[in-house]
């Protein structure tokens, strides 16, 4: 899973979707939690990445 800071926009759907995993910068911008690389199992990453409105998010399958 990564999060293309390019594309990022900071609308923080991500970290409201699944803030075990995701988190903002000081900047406002998304990021990943240290660990949460793979998603952690969270089963609301798939939510938190189809509800970003710039799809900066990319969940890998496995």
């Amino acid at each position: 899973m990564a999060v293309d800071h390019d594309r990022c926009v900071g609308a923080g759907q991500c970290a409201l979707a699944a803030p075990a995993v995701f988190t903002q910068d000081d900047d406002g911008y998304s990021s990943l939690l240290p660990g949460m690389e793979d998603g952690g199992g969270d089963p609301m990453v798939r939510d938190a990445a189809r509800a970003c409105p710039v799809g900066a998010i990319t969940v890998s399958e496995g």
